[in-house]
């Protein structure tokens, strides 16, 4: 099996709602363009993800339209996710082992704290160190971890990923 990327992506800055549900927040302008300039890094990466998993909520919706604005024909199109609002990453990495084999860069764009608490359990002893570290100690909005894959998806689950950077 040829490796495979991984992308876990926490959504852009989003404005906080007292008159609306939690779901249907949306990005600010500083979160539109955070957004932007994520695809515009993965673009200029040579991380074309074949494959987006998104979860529903309007914030991650926004940030994948975005990112797939930068992104361009390079792009894919997102599958919105029920399963991964505010999801744990135990039910992140569920959905995650779903993913067809075919997939070799797929984008997760979620929410805190899942994304971090599933790329600090699937970060190997083989990922790079300084990432690992900026990774554990904070995950501010639009940041994303890159990870190496060198097993099926489906046989994800723990310590199997190597972290090669993080974008903070």
């Amino acid at each position: 099996m040829s490796t495979a990327e991984l992308l876990v992506l926490r959504h852009a800055q989003a404005g906080h709602s007292f008159s609306e549900e939690d779901h249907a927040r949306t990005l600010t302008d500083r979160g539109a363009d955070q957004a932007r300039a994520v695809g515009a890094r993965l673009l200029d990466a040579g991380a074309h993800p074949d494959w987006i998993i998104c979860s529903d909520a309007m914030r991650t919706r926004q940030t994948c339209t975005w990112v797939g604005q930068q992104l361009g024909e390079k792009g894919s199109t997102a599958y919105h996710e029920p399963r991964l609002y505010l999801a744990s990453s135990r039910a992140m990495l569920s959905v995650i082992n779903e993913t067809p084999e075919t997939v070799r860069s797929l984008l997760v764009i979620a929410h805190m704290p899942g994304v971090q608490e599933l790329s600090s359990e699937l970060a190997s002893a083989g990922s790079e160190e300084e990432p690992v570290l900026r990774m554990a100690g904070s995950w501010p909005t639009a940041g994303l971890a890159r990870f190496r894959v060198d097993k099926p998806w489906a046989e994800l689950d723990g310590r199997d990923a190597r972290l090669v950077e993080f974008w903070d």
